[in-house]
Protein backbone atom coordinates (compact mmCIF):
# COMPACT_ATOMS: atom_id res chain seq x y z
CA UNK A 1 0.00 0.00 0.00
CA UNK A 2 0.90 3.56 -0.89
CA UNK A 3 1.29 6.07 1.88
CA UNK A 4 1.34 10.02 0.74
CA UNK A 5 4.49 11.69 1.75
CA UNK A 6 1.90 14.45 3.09
CA UNK A 7 0.13 12.15 5.47
CA UNK A 8 3.68 11.53 7.41
CA UNK A 9 4.90 14.20 10.13
CA UNK A 10 7.89 16.39 8.72
CA UNK A 11 10.23 15.01 11.20
CA UNK A 12 9.40 11.32 10.87
CA UNK A 13 9.33 11.96 6.79
CA UNK A 14 13.15 13.33 7.13
CA UNK A 15 14.24 10.38 9.24
CA UNK A 16 12.58 7.69 7.44
CA UNK A 17 14.70 9.30 3.64
CA UNK A 18 17.80 9.61 5.86
CA UNK A 19 17.26 5.74 6.71
CA UNK A 20 16.90 5.06 3.61
CA UNK A 21 19.62 6.82 2.13
CA UNK A 22 21.75 5.11 4.88
CA UNK A 23 20.55 1.68 4.17
CA UNK A 24 20.35 1.80 0.61
CA UNK A 25 24.49 3.34 0.43
CA UNK A 26 23.35 4.90 -2.62
CA UNK A 27 26.53 5.69 -4.96
CA UNK A 28 26.75 9.21 -6.56
CA UNK A 29 29.79 8.47 -8.50
CA UNK A 30 32.85 10.61 -8.51
CA UNK A 31 31.00 13.63 -7.04
CA UNK A 32 30.42 13.56 -3.22
CA UNK A 33 27.34 14.23 -2.27
CA UNK A 34 26.15 15.57 1.57
CA UNK A 35 23.14 13.49 3.42
CA UNK A 36 21.37 16.85 3.73
CA UNK A 37 21.44 17.24 -0.53
CA UNK A 38 20.55 13.57 -0.63
CA UNK A 39 18.26 14.09 1.32
CA UNK A 40 16.58 17.02 -0.67
CA UNK A 41 16.77 15.04 -3.64
CA UNK A 42 15.11 11.87 -1.96
CA UNK A 43 12.14 14.59 -0.63
CA UNK A 44 11.86 16.36 -4.57
CA UNK A 45 11.62 12.71 -6.26
CA UNK A 46 8.66 11.70 -3.44
CA UNK A 47 7.60 15.15 -4.76
CA UNK A 48 7.16 13.87 -8.55
CA UNK A 49 6.25 10.93 -7.76
CA UNK A 50 9.25 8.88 -8.91
CA UNK A 51 9.62 8.04 -5.14
CA UNK A 52 6.82 6.46 -3.29
CA UNK A 53 6.49 5.08 0.35
CA UNK A 54 5.08 1.44 0.73
CA UNK A 55 3.74 -0.38 3.76
CA UNK A 56 4.02 -3.89 3.61
CA UNK A 57 1.14 -5.17 5.83
CA UNK A 58 2.71 -8.78 5.41
CA UNK A 59 6.31 -7.65 6.81
CA UNK A 60 4.68 -4.63 9.00
CA UNK A 61 7.86 -2.65 7.26
CA UNK A 62 8.18 0.61 5.59
CA UNK A 63 9.46 1.09 2.48
CA UNK A 64 10.63 3.70 0.13
CA UNK A 65 11.17 2.79 -3.28
CA UNK A 66 11.16 3.81 -7.07
CA UNK A 67 7.08 3.78 -8.42
CA UNK A 68 8.55 1.86 -11.25
CA UNK A 69 9.57 -0.88 -8.68
CA UNK A 70 6.77 -0.51 -6.93
CA UNK A 71 4.73 -1.20 -10.08
CA UNK A 72 6.32 -4.48 -10.90
CA UNK A 73 6.13 -6.05 -7.54
CA UNK A 74 4.00 -9.04 -7.37
CA UNK A 75 0.88 -7.86 -5.52
CA UNK A 76 1.06 -9.06 -1.71
CA UNK A 77 -1.45 -10.76 0.43
CA UNK A 78 -4.01 -8.98 2.71
CA UNK A 79 -3.77 -9.83 6.50
CA UNK A 80 -7.76 -10.39 7.35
Amino acid sequence: MIIPYTDIATDTLHNLIEYYILREGTDYGDIEVSLPQKVLQVQQQLENGDVVIVYSELHESINLMSKQQFLQQPIEPHSD
